[in-house]
Formats: structure tokens, C-alpha cells, sequence
């Protein structure tokens, strides 16, 4: 409770609602990319920041290249479900679902 995740690409803090293709797990802090495109490479470097403790640490940069071969290496198309057996929530509470769909 109390973490929010935020990605900077190239010392750029990312803002994901401008661009569609971009998406940050708030559960998970994973950064997904709908379609890969010449201009997104570079590094990446994830933020987690605590409002309650008024702190941002942020991790290691990590590359994003492209490959030439075409080949997708451990995302085959596939559809990433990580729900809770069993999701409780208050009446009239927001509750939130990330489903994702990996793969060429």
C-alpha cells in the first residue's frame, strides 16, 4: 500500500497516458509494450516511489534492443492472467484486473 510505479526511458519519466501502446502495472510495477517499435529503443529504468514516506528509489537501467531474426524468445503468444483466486471488495469500491495478451 502506498507504492506507485513510474518508468523513465533515456532520463525521461514515461507518460504512459499519452501513449496507448504503453502500460504500468500498479500491481506489479511491470512496464508492457504493445508493439515494439525503432524508436523505443533505449534504457528503461523502473521508479518506486511511497507518498507516505515522501521517498523514489529507483533501479538499475535496463537496454531495450530490437532483434533482427524475428525471433521472440520466451514470449510466445500467449494470455497472462494473474488474478486472485478470490477478489473481495467493498460496495461501491473500485476493483482493478490486469489481463495481458503477449506475443508477436
Amino acid at each position: 500500500p502506498g507504492l506507485s510505479y513510474t518508468w523513465i526511458f533515456n532520463n525521461s519519466t514515461l507518460d504512459v497516458r499519452e501513449d496507448r501502446r504503453r502500460f504500468v502495472s500498479q500491481a506489479t510495477g511491470n512496464l508492457y509494450l504493445a508493439k515494439v517499435e525503432p524508436w523505443d529503443v533505449g534504457n528503461y529504468t523502473c521508479a518506486v516511489s511511497n507518498a507516505q514516506a515522501r521517498r523514489q528509489v529507483r533501479g538499475p537501467p535496463t537496454a531495450l534492443t530490437l532483434r533482427g531474426d524475428g525471433v521472440m524468445g520466451e514470449y510466445e503468444p500467449k494470455i497472462e492472467v494473474r488474478f486472485p483466486e478470490t477478489t473481495h471488495a467493498a460496495k461501491g469500491s473500485s476493483v482493478r484486473l490486469e489481463c495481458f495478451a503477449l506475443g508477436k
